[in-house]
């Protein structure tokens, strides 16, 4: 009996023992509830920032591109005919005028003297004809004369009138086909010119090089059949297309920078010419020509080329790295820590170029150290802690090329 008793003991002393420790506990539990609510107890945000720097920035776009010649001229011969021989080949360079090719002309040779027969024969027949209508007219003067002295009546007057007109009219007729003759002849002429193919390009350059060959001494040509392609190589053009998000952005008189695979490391100067005033329908991008130098003639029509636009610049700007920027309540800005380096202020900004990482920013007060991470964790007023190593250099501007 003695036993149970003081095993009932021992169990109500243990169960009073936990009571008293919870009680304590939740009391003490409820002591640091309430001394945290009364003092809104928030840690600072770990944050990561950098300097906001002043400089130049420079908004620029690559473009992909091929290379065209300026101008192009295909020699091709007027007439038909068996080409009798090829005077240039690829590569050549030529000059304006220069003898490109001939046809077999015996025909036309043959055709000349003919018109030349046809012209002399004319001439005779023009001469003759004078000299009929010379005796006529002086029939008609001794006829004239006699009627006058009461010799020749009128009907003889009459007769000897018409003879002349008859006359007259033929040496008209005479001479008519004279000028014909003449014409069959200078035509003749113009047809065996046409055997000679002569590089006869208007306007650009005094020379140019043969870029494509498209047939062989000995080949049947019909009328206007390309012998030889010649093209202008400087200038050169340059063709890229752009969308229309850059399409405002662009203006003739603009410079511009490329590179092509042919001359890894190399950069060339180019300015844009002309601007399509139209977008394709199929892929809603307008052509761009540029203008470029090529008095070395080692830029290729054909080959694809990177063509670097400045879309616009900015000297002495506000730049922070484009990390920092953030929205708050639809507006863009950014969370400038304060001179203290425990707590950060909202500054709204107008956001300009961009570019290489760095944002160009217009506004009020902004100076000093920007946050680039952490921002979701912050207002205005928000404090913060700057982890070892969380003071990141901002990229630094990039210095401005010269296209």
């Amino acid at each position: 009996m003695k036993i149970l008793s003081i095993k009932v003991v021992s169990a109500a002393a243990v169960v009073l023992l936990v009571a008293v420790t919870s009680v304590k506990l939740v009391g003490r539990m409820g002591e640091d509830a309430g001394r945290k609510g009364n003092n809104h107890f928030t840690p600072p945000a770990p944050v990561e920032v950098a300097l906001i720097r002043q400089g130049a920035i420079e908004l620029t776009r690559t473009f992909s591109g091929a290379l065209e010649s300026t101008a192009k001229f295909n020699a091709a011969p007027k007439i038909g005919g068996r080409v009798a021989s090829l005077e240039v080949d690829i590569g050549d360079t030529i000059s304006r005028g220069q003898l490109i090719a001939r046809l077999d002309d015996e025909e036309y040779v043959q055709s000349v003297a003919q018109a030349r027969a046809d012209v002399a024969v004319a001439q005779a027949t023009l001469a003759e004809a004078k000299s009929v209508l010379l005796i006529s007219l002086r029939e008609t003067k001794r006829v004239e004369l006699l009627l006058e002295q009461k010799i020749a009546h009128e009907a003889q007057h009459d007769e000897a009138k018409a003879k002349e007109l008859e006359k007259r009219a033929q040496m008209e007729v005479a001479r008519a086909k004279l000028s014909s003759a003449l014409a069959g002849l200078e035509a003749a002429n113009i047809r065996l010119g046409y055997t000679t193919i002569t590089a006869s390009w208007t306007g650009g350059a005094e020379q140019r090089v043969v870029a494509e060959r498209y047939i062989d001494e000995g080949y049947i040509v019909s009328a206007n059949t390309p012998l030889v392609q010649i093209v202008e190589l400087n200038p050169i053009t340059g063709v890229f297309y752009v969308s229309e998000k850059d399409y405002s952005r662009l203006a003739p008189g603009q410079k511009a920078v490329l590179t092509t695979e042919a001359y890894p490391g190399e950069t060339f100067q180019g300015v844009i010419e002309r601007i399509a005033p139209i977008f394709r329908q199929t892929t809603r991008q307008a052509r761009v020509e540029l203008n470029i130098d090529n008095s070395s003639n080692r830029l290729k029509p054909g080959m694809f080329i990177q063509v670097i636009v400045s879309l616009g610049e900015a000297d002495g700007a506000t730049l922070v790295p484009e990390e920092a920027l953030t929205t708050r309540g639809g507006h863009d800005g950014l969370f400038l820590v304060r001179e203290d380096g425990k707590t950060v202020a909202w500054r709204e900004t107008n956001v300009g170029i961009r570019e290489g990482g760095l944002a160009q920013v217009t506004g009020e007060g902004l100076s000093g150290r920007v946050v680039t991470l952490g921002q979701h964790l912050l207002n205005d007023g928000s404090t913060i802690s700057i982890p070892d190593g969380g003071e990141k250099p901002a990229p630094a501007p990039k210095a401005k090329d010269n296209p």
